[in-house]
């Protein structure tokens, strides 16, 4: 029987015990013997080649009749210029050489989307606000460090550049910004574990912490053949919690969830701090895969994009809409019940418009 080859590891790649450990941000696998490619990263610029399919990114939150920023993401996860990005205002911008584009926010409206290249997505747009006080920032709880993340709070810059953010003295990102809320992107140095965040922007400056974890894999010791059943292990080093992660098959036709390709997974918690996750090989292949942990649910933020999708939402789903509203601002936490309404109605549900407000909803869930 032939032995797979060995596998090199590109530098990011951390051993941390006797198994092989790799990296689940854009996990590549083996199957039969096949080799994996390296996993990108987004703060270099996408070949306009790859630009076809594309992530939009806005800030979660924007100000009424203010500037922001906007950020496009390739298919291949780096930030990519000269893409055209239409506004649900009628505004259109392309992304610049830093693969950002800047914008002025709506004077009016619950909520603006952005478009380009079949995806859309949304934010909330909040009044404008007279001068007042800055009241300091907020930000998830546990962070990926490979993966982008928001901060929120007074004083900040709808100019991306405007604005420096630094995690653990290290300058990250920023992709999206506004007056509100920044979209960061950690620096491909940083490490798991416990962080100080620091912000800054003109007039204000402020702190936070928070703690960065890295969510990796651990493969079955032999090569899958096709057919056969196995189970592989997603750690999250940097955190001995126990943490809702989610993790999202990209490579169905190689190898497939037995749960579905998008499961959500509580770790065990402790120094092993593991989820177990059942797979089946279907072909010889590379198999790829990205996790990632679930921030702290925003019924508020959830409720607002339930009420302005009820709006257009087809007839026979408005009444739903209304009564999951209403249960996220009576008994906000029932949202892990309001996430599975919403993934019922999403498996039924066309691309547009109401498709991406009800995806913005459980996405803040």
């Amino acid at each position: 029987m032939r032995t797979a080859p060995r596998l090199r590891r590109p530098a990011f790649f951390k051993r941390v015990s006797n198994a092989s450990l790799l990296t689940a941000w854009t996990a590549i696998g083996l199957l039969c013997g096949i080799p994996f490619a390296p996993a990108l990263r987004a703060q270099t610029q996408s070949n306009p080649l790859t630009t076809w399919t594309v992530t939009v990114v806005l800030p979660p939150k924007v100000m009424a009749g203010h500037p922001a920023t906007l950020a496009v993401l390739g298919v291949d996860g780096k930030l990519a210029p000269g893409v055209a990005v239409n506004l649900s205002d009628g505004q259109s911008v392309t992304t610049d050489r830093t693969g950002r584009a800047a914008f002025k926010a709506p004077a009016a409206g619950d909520y603006l989307l952005a478009k380009a290249s079949g995806t859309s997505v949304a934010a909330l747009i909040d009044p404008a606000v007279g001068a007042s006080e800055p009241q300091g920032i907020t930000l998830p709880g546990i962070v990926s460090v490979r993966d982008r993340f928001w901060i929120c709070g007074g004083g900040l810059r709808g100019d991306a550049d405007a604005n420096s953010v630094k995690i653990n003295g290290q300058a990250a990102l920023v992709l999206a910004a506004s007056p509100e809320c920044l979209v960061v992107l950690p620096g491909a140095n940083t490490k798991p574990g416990a962080a100080s965040i620091s912000v800054e922007a003109p007039g204000v400056q402020w702190s936070a912490t928070t703690t960065l974890v890295s969510l990796e894999y651990e493969a079955p010791h032999a090569a899958l053949l096709p057919n056969q059943k196995g189970q592989l292990l997603v750690r999250a080093i940097g955190s001995a919690q126990k943490l809702r992660i989610v993790v999202q098959n990209q490579t169905p036709g190689v190898l497939r969830f037995l749960r579905g390709d998008v499961q959500e997974l509580l770790t065990k918690g402790g120094p092993q701090n593991i989820a177990e996750l059942r797979v089946q090989a279907v072909r010889s292949g590379d198999y790829s895969f990205h996790a990632r942990p679930l921030s702290s649910p925003d019924a508020p933020s959830a409720e607002r994009y339930l009420r302005a999708a009820q709006a257009i939402a087809p007839a026979d789903l408005q009444d739903d809409l209304k009564r999951l509203a209403g249960r996220l601002a009576h008994h906000p936490r029932d949202f892990q019940i309001v996430r599975a309404e919403l993934a019922h109605i999403l498996r039924d549900t066309m691309a547009g418009d109401f498709r991406t407000l009800v995806d913005a909803a459980r996405a803040a869930l």
